[in-house]
């Protein structure tokens, strides 16, 4: 096929996306093409590291194949599947929804994708906890929106700054965004702090409401999550869930949100979502129905996994701070671990940011990370996240390369 040269011009919305946690997968590709094996810290899969979702779930996902369950379901959700979530709430977190509450997506990420485009109106803000989750940022961009966001204090294992959030909060903001357990600070959010949120979108409930982003909840170590919902049942909110990192289940791609609107205020952008919910069709309908079994089954797998990852966070915060010129704050959930490079911080290394730091770190040492900027370009710089699912044979190799690295490239 011949070609013009002439190239047609792209949609800016779309190339302004970034997603640091797989752009630096790239030059991880072309080590492993020359023979390099690399060690991956960067993606929050649990399945390469072994951990496996309970047998229950496999085995429902089997007959439910079997059972002919191949075809298209509800766009908003398979109503098995929706029931169970209803159950779930109701018994984790002591909070009634109706089945027309919740609405199913293919993962969180679709779900966060359909709010945030029937939500945005051009001029709106939407507060981002910095650091964040990449798709917050990008997608509150890609509809027109701008993401304001506020600090989380490192000193105090990145709780939030809620004198921050009340400062940022104003007449423009559509949408206050808590991510609890956070990714990628592993912070564990008290009661306190949930409640000062929903406080602060209760003052502002005629033109905001809040998102309360929930995928880690049972996933913690040193204290259990409390739902946004459960302390703020008056306040406007869209609390955010799913299947992939709980039930260890990332690639069958189910999120959920369910929506509190006590007022009404939300039902246009709830409107809004459906439509858009019908016009993708649906989710995995075989996904779905063993989903259904999953939140209704044994949940013995939760406590061994807590178990498991509390050993990897121990060793990983332990050891990261015996590194000179690393500081790593403990994380109480989810499987992140946030380090800061000291010599980012003072401008005393030979790196300009923490994407070179990272980069730099893959090439000599054969580990991958994710840097921190990509996370947020302000709160997240001079820092690197990693996962803490790989067993402690593997964190340590790799924290052992890294205080070689940090040697080698920081002597005199």
């Amino acid at each position: 096929m011949q070609t013009t040269g002439h190239a047609l011009a792209a949609a800016d919305r779309s190339l302004q996306v970034e997603y640091a946690i797989r752009d630096v997968v790239l030059p991880a590709r072309e080590l492993e093409a020359q023979g390099h094996e690399v060690l991956k810290l960067n993606i929050g899969d649990p399945i390469p590291y072994g951990f496996q979702p309970p047998q229950h779930m496999l085995d429902a996902l089997a007959q439910a194949v079997a059972a002919g369950h191949n075809g298209y379901t509800a766009s908003e959700g398979d109503p098995e599947f929706v029931d169970a979530i209803v159950r779930r709430e109701q018994r984790r977190n002591g909070v009634s929804y109706d089945a027309s509450d919740v609405i199913v997506g293919t993962g969180v990420t679709e779900v966060l994708q359909m709010l945030l485009g029937a939500s945005i109106l051009p001029g709106d803000e939407v507060l981002i906890p910095g650091p964040a989750y990449p798709p917050y940022d990008s997608l509150v961009k890609y509809f027109g929106g701008t993401p304001v966001h506020y600090a989380t204090l490192e000193e105090e294992d990145w709780q939030p700054d809620v004198d921050d959030v009340r400062a940022k909060l104003t007449d423009r903001t559509k949408a206050v965004c808590l991510i609890n357990p956070n990714n990628p600070t592993g912070a564990l959010y008290p009661e306190t702090v949930v409640k000062s949120f929903a406080d602060l979108v209760g003052e502002h409930q005629d033109h905001a409401f809040l998102v309360s982003d929930e995928i880690y909840d049972d996933m913690t170590f040193d204290g259990r999550q409390v739902a946004s919902a459960t302390v703020a049942p008056d306040v406007p909110m869209v609390t955010l869930n799913g299947m992939s990192k709980v039930y260890l289940v990332p690639g069958w791609r189910l999120g959920h949100s369910l929506w509190n609107d006590p007022t009404g205020s939300l039902a246009q952008i709830k409107e809004g979502v459906l439509k858009v919910a019908r016009n993708r069709i649906c989710a995995s309908s075989i996904a779905q129905k063993a989903a259904a079994a999953a939140l209704d089954g044994p949940q013995d797998h939760v406590t061994a996994m807590n178990d498991a990852l509390r050993v990897r966070r121990d060793f990983t915060v332990k050891r990261l701070n015996e590194i000179d010129g690393i500081h790593c704050a403990r994380p109480d959930g989810a499987f992140y671990a946030f380090p800061r490079v000291e010599s980012l911080v003072d401008g005393s290394g030979p790196w300009k940011d923490d994407k070179e730091f990272v980069l730099d770190y893959l090439r000599e040492e054969k580990v991958l990370a994710v840097h921190g900027s990509g996370f947020d370009p302000e709160y997240g710089r001079d820092h690197f996240r990693i996962v803490i699912l790989p067993d402690t044979d593997i964190l340590g190799a790799a924290f052992d390369r890294l205080e070689a690295f940090l040697q080698r490239r920081l002597s005199p």
